[in-house]
């Protein structure tokens, strides 16, 4: 926990990270981002580190979440893209003006303008759950299997079987819950 506020959960696609700020959408959700300036800490612990992030752009971010929610939950069981969604996804691409540096470890980073530092980054989010969408990475849309969590992730394992957004969160809660499950019908 940081300041009260629960943990991130950081995972190596970007998009899907930005989605896993709101977890447990059909359980009791958890909010990861419930004010502006933890937008900016999760900004900042995702490389696209912002000076400040106003009510406006907060709510900018909060709407590029649920569309790239959205969109992936269609892309993974494979029905129609909501064209609302897809809209905001391709709006936030176009107002970003983020640029991408090659650090002398040869690493990609991103310069944001600071003008303009939070549209900028959300713009680099909305680029990468676009790429992911439109199939030009290595891997493949899934729904967590988890009945409390469904959130959608991308699954980058070599057999593309991967069943839970996250190992350490949904996954150990399933298999504790079995394990459970078994020992009390043991105990019968």
């Amino acid at each position: 926990m940081h300041a009260g506020f629960p943990d991130f959960r950081l995972g190596a696609v970007l998009a899907t990270s930005f989605t896993a700020t709101l977890t447990e959408r059909q359980g009791n959700s958890v909010e990861r981002i419930p004010v502006p300036h933890r937008l900016v800490d999760w900004l900042a612990v995702s490389g696209l580190a912002v000076d400040s992030c106003t009510t406006a752009q907060f709510d900018l971010a909060r709407e590029l979440r649920e569309s790239i929610h959205a969109v992936a939950t269609a892309a993974a069981i494979r029905v129609a893209l909501p064209t609302s969604a897809v809209q905001v996804l391709n709006d936030r691409s176009c107002r970003g003006r983020a640029a991408a540096i090659l650090t002398p470890e040869g690493e990609r980073r991103w310069r944001l303008n600071p003008a303009s530092g939070v549209e900028d980054a959300l713009g680099v989010i909305a680029a990468d759950a676009i790429s992911i969408v439109a199939g030009e990475r290595d891997g493949r849309l899934a729904l967590c299997a988890s009945p409390t969590c469904q959130a959608a992730f991308f699954d980058t394992s070599q057999s593309r079987t991967r069943r839970w957004c996250d190992m350490n969160t949904c996954g150990n809660r399933q298999k504790k819950a079995r394990l459970a499950a078994g020992r009390h019908k043991d105990q019968r």
